[in-house]
């Protein structure tokens, strides 16, 4: 099936947002019926990645790695584009390195790159995790001059993944964009490297570092207004007074910090395409910040050793690696908590990719994380209350709450009634279930957990309206 560029299914449209300057493809979702299966809807648009030569080599881009054989990513006026780029693919290949679960349709646009003659290509599918290959449906020919979009249905019971060869004989050029993914169930997909925290509790103790400054590049977020990290309020009124709710702008993050407890009340950032822009990999660049007050004590990388917590992100370092300062700042001591393995490395995890992937299919993301109480179990099994010579309070639950939007600008006015908020609340215990959706709550149920007032930015009538809503976790 074949249609020009404005295309309607029956959940999804795609739409040319030229005008965008945050990305260039939203979704219209019919409203959930209950009880329906979960859906997933993941888009790989090639935006947030840079290859400008032809060789073969393997790209990580949001989706997961590719390889690209005498294919790159093009930006010219010729390549036919929605947003900045597109692959420009030559007589070889893209293929997936990663699998994808659950997957029904798959939707991919493409076009003829410039005045390039007329040629074919042909799209292949792998059931056996890339082994080998066989085509899915006929051979494409390849005339239009501008975006169009073919739809495959996909009727395996097993993961799957694509590779897009080029056959043209002449030398003619096929522009990729928009890889869409829509399935049921968990795709599988991860977006970024999971904070996992390589290492915890082993039986050598960790090397002490020293404790060092915040490093602040060109990327960090904007001080206010759009993608800035608290434009939604500062939920306890953070100051610069008070030791127990210390306002620290870390400019990849904006916390609440707090020198009694030895780790952040709450911690609040944004989240978009450039925010993930794999520039750099985990550091696992552990360390004390040495910005603190003279009188705070300075917790270290080696302060959460062998007490059966993991040194769990609050701002994780997948939603931070357009550059090595906006990773290294994730992996400072003050935005850490003592977090249970399982929970940290399950619904934490999940929860985390699951919201990158909602960036990856053209939104943008407005995160407040949390923990509170005293009294967690960690792998240990026994119920810690502090750890680090009772430095660091363990706290018994963890919380979070998600402000979802399409991509757009002026954000804080774009709110509304029917804007979607997830918001969770786990106990900090090893013995947590994984599913997160578990654990959704309302926003009002985390206020009155906490005494916050989160979202306070925005009127009194839409904090009313999405505050009191459970999400479906769809």
């Amino acid at each position: 099936m074949r249609i020009k560029h404005l295309l309607i299914y029956s959940s999804l449209v795609i739409l040319s947002l030229a005008g965008c300057s945050k990305q260039t493809v939203s979704e219209a979702i019919e409203a959930p019926i209950e009880n329906a299966p979960v859906t997933y809807k993941i888009t790989e648009n090639f935006e947030n990645v840079t290859k400008t030569a032809y060789a073969a080599a393997d790209i990580n881009i949001s989706t997961g790695s590719w390889n690209f054989d005498d294919a790159l990513v093009g930006n010219l006026p010729a390549d036919l584009k929605n947003g900045q780029k597109s692959v420009r693919l030559r007589k070889g290949k893209i293929t997936m390195n990663f699998d994808v679960a659950g997957l029904k349709t798959l939707y991919i646009s493409h076009g003829k790159y410039g005045k390039d003659k007329d040629f074919t290509w042909q799209l292949f599918m792998s059931e056996d995790g890339g082994t080998t290959f066989t085509q899915l449906g006929k051979d494409i020919l390849e005339k239009s001059t501008s975006l169009v979009t073919d739809s495959f249905k996909i009727d395996a019971k097993v993961k799957v993944r694509f590779q897009i060869k080029n056959l043209a004989d002449s030398g003619s050029r096929v522009n990729i964009d928009d890889i869409v993914f829509k399935g049921i169930g968990e795709s599988g997909i991860v977006v970024g490297t999971p904070d996992t925290d390589p290492g915890e509790d082993t039986s050598t103790p960790p090397v002490s570092t020293p404790s060092r400054d915040l490093i602040v590049a060109a990327d960090a977020q904007p001080l206010s207004g759009d993608d800035s990290n608290a434009l939604f309020g500062n939920p306890s009124a953070a100051n610069s007074l008070s030791a127990d709710n210390y306002l620290l702008d870390m400019r990849y993050y904006v916390q609440s910090y707090s020198s009694t407890r030895g780790t952040p009340n709450w911690v609040s950032w944004h989240l978009d395409p450039k925010t993930i822009t794999q520039v750099t990999k985990r550091l696992d660049n552990f360390a004390g910040f040495s910005g603190l007050p003279l009188n705070f004590y300075q917790v270290g990388n080696n302060s959460y050793y062998n007490s059966g917590f993991d040194r769990g992100h609050n701002c994780p370092s997948a939603d931070r690696t357009s550059s090595t300062a906006a990773n290294g700042a994730t992996f400072l001591m003050t935005n850490m908590i003592p977090q249970a393995p399982s929970n940290n490395q399950g619904p934490w995890a999940d929860f985390e990719n699951y919201l990158r992937a909602q960036v990856v299919s053209g939104n943008e993301v407005y995160i407040i994380m949390g923990s509170y109480g005293s009294g967690g179990i960690g792998k240990l099994g026994s119920v810690s209350t502090t750890i680090d010579n009772g430095k660091v309070t363990v706290p018994s639950n963890v919380w979070k709450i998600a402000l979802i939007m399409p991509n757009g600008d002026g954000d804080a006015s774009r709110v509304s009634n029917s804007t979607r908020v997830i918001a969770l609340n786990t106990p900090n215990v090893n013995t947590i279930d994984k599913d997160w959706k578990k654990y959704i709550v309302t926003v009002r149920d985390i206020e009155k957990a906490t005494g916050y007032n989160l979202l306070s930015a925005l009127p009194l009538d839409v904090q009313n309206s999405i505050e009191t809503k459970k999400d479906a976790g769809n």
